[in-house]
């Protein structure tokens, strides 16, 4: 008679675990130490009592190998695609390079995750799976935060839209690249003033950290908090995610009247060893204004566009080089050498114009500071050589 009654109670228990709504997860890896890593990643979680296993879709897989990808990559439009792969799987990784592993349980209807779990199934068809890759606006993070946002109808983009922290696209790009000293150079100098604007809490979300701490904040459908429950997957072992900073323009301010003061003085004596010194400076002001240049007039990386950085490495510096070269041999530099940088210490003086609009501002004191006091050094030190 037990085992008839068991057998009844498993025909009975099996339908209603196959009925059973899934849990849905957002999970959120640490910054690692590679520098495509720095931002953080995560991840939508989907523990199916009918599939009898844990899925993570994880929107952040690309294919360095197939045709094209450095040119598209250079250019601005990147593909990337979602996979679903188990959790188990994905986790893997992430213990090997020792980063920190959290997941948040979402408050979510019976039917609301039936209905995320379903699109994510969807979503992660070949034929559906690939998304062009922004690095602000469309990226693993935003991904995750839209499909969350769908099912609530909207709910959490009312919630955070309307809020901020007075954090900025370059703020938060230098804050996680500064452990890479290039890296957080390169998005410095290289973003524009579209990435100066601040952002609401919706749009600082393109961080997976951001993401996690707005997700504590709002509330679900019933009107309960949206995460139900937090766990830790996985320790972080290395560094942690770096704090969050302003720079100081003062110091940039004194050692650039510092070197300003040094030319100066040194023009009066060896004004070839000043020339020969300012050669790989107007070089490398080369090389970042024509790099600025061509990502304004021929990428679609919109937000390093009308970059008012071109006014201080200006590429115009290519004009200065050959007077420069003529002055380390002790020759005279040519009638348009100090007409040239007079030019260039016009246009940082424009910079410096446009800081101060309050059209399409650009937080770039500190290079202003560094950048004009050297320019025009070089201009007191070199106009009459």
């Amino acid at each position: 008679m037990r085992p008839i009654l068991a057998l009844l109670f498993l025909c009975l228990l099996l339908p209603a675990a196959a009925s059973a709504a899934p849990r849905i997860g957002v999970m959120t890896m640490e910054p690692g130490t590679i520098f495509f890593e720095r931002f953080g990643h995560d991840a939508l979680v989907v523990d199916d009592p009918a599939r009898g296993e844990t899925i993570s879709y994880n929107y952040g897989f690309f294919d360095p190998g197939e045709p094209g990808f450095v040119g598209r990559f250079v250019r601005g439009v990147m593909m990337y695609q979602l996979v679903a792969l188990p959790l188990a799987q994905d986790l893997q990784y992430y213990d090997e390079t020792g980063r920190g592993v959290s997941i948040q349980w979402l408050n979510l209807s019976d039917a609301e995750a039936k209905q995320l779990s379903a699109a994510l199934a969807v979503n992660a068809r070949p034929e559906n799976a690939r998304y062009r890759y922004d690095y602000f606006t469309d990226n693993c993070s935003t991904r995750v935060r839209d499909a969350v946002d769908k099912v609530l109808g909207g709910a959490l983009k009312r919630q955070i839209e309307g809020r901020s922290h007075g954090n900025t696209y370059r703020g938060e790009s230098v804050r996680l690249a500064s452990p890479a000293w290039w890296m957080w150079l390169g998005f410095d100098i290289g973003l524009g003033p579209a990435a100066d604007r601040p952002l609401s809490v919706w749009e600082e979300s393109f961080v997976p950290m951001r993401l996690a701490d707005a997700l504590r904040e709002v509330n679900g459908s019933d009107g309960k908090p949206l995460v139900r429950s937090e766990q830790r997957l996985l320790p972080h072992r290395i560094a942690p995610e770096p704090a969050e900073f302003r720079l100081a323009w003062w110091p940039w301010l004194l050692c650039g009247l510092l070197i300003a003061a040094v030319a100066v003085w040194a023009a009066r004596r060896r004004p070839r060893t000043v020339a020969a010194v300012a050669l790989p400076f107007w070089a490398l002001c080369t090389i970042l204004g024509v790099l600025m240049g061509f990502i304004w007039l021929f990428t679609a990386h919109r937000f390093g566009w009308s970059n008012h950085n071109l006014l201080l490495f200006n590429p115009l510096c290519l004009l200065l080089l050959p007077g420069g070269w003529r002055i380390t041999r002790g020759r005279e530099a040519g009638p348009w050498f100090g007409r040239w940088l007079t030019a260039i210490v016009v246009c940082a003086v424009l910079a410096l114009f446009l800081l101060w609009l309050p059209v399409e501002p650009q937080r770039n004191a500190h290079w202003l500071a560094l950048l004009l006091p050297v320019h025009y050094g070089l201009f007191l030190s070199l106009r009459r050589r």
